[in-house]
């Protein structure tokens, strides 16, 4: 019940804030909650302040002894809801899919049905000896993809 309640209370905040999603929540038996957040523009400190009032205002400590956690997914932390590919568009991804292949490539299009990248790659000539450096394009379906991270440049 306690969940439920907490569940509804989010779901709320998420309506008033149309540019946040979830992406992880979780009430353990403990009631500790965790609420992990992206944004289609980034996540700052103060929405996650708003989904934190949201919630704990709404409660009862009297009622219910609990502990809240509300955070924005890190910059490494796996991509993971499709609205996170669409603000990683021309940004570096590595790509583990369904059949073992690990695929580093910009990308370059998301939508419903999955993503587009692409890639450099050096191939031996048709004919004659030596490498021809070649634009490689991979179109894959979310269901396609085990993990997708983007790759931190410095």
């Amino acid at each position: 019940m306690f969940k439920n309640t907490v569940k509804t209370l989010l779901e709320n905040c998420l309506e008033e804030r149309p540019d946040l999603f979830l992406i992880e929540f979780e009430v353990n038996a403990n009631n500790a909650i965790k609420v992990v957040l992206d944004g289609d523009n980034g996540v700052l400190v103060e929405d996650c302040m708003f989904i934190s009032r949201g919630i704990e205002h709404n409660l009862d400590r009297e009622e219910e002894d609990f502990s809240l956690e509300v955070a924005s997914a890190g910059a490494a932390t796996p991509l993971s809801h499709e609205r996170q590919y669409n603000k990683h568009i021309g940004r570096t991804l590595e790509v583990r899919t369904a059949d073992n292949q690990k695929i580093e490539a910009q990308l370059v299009n998301s939508n419903e049905e999955g993503i587009t990248l692409e890639w450099k790659a050096r191939e031996p000539k048709p004919i004659g000896k030596g490498k021809v450096t070649v634009q490689k394009e991979a179109r894959l379906t979310y269901a396609d993809i085990v993990e997708a991270k983007v790759k931190i440049k410095f």
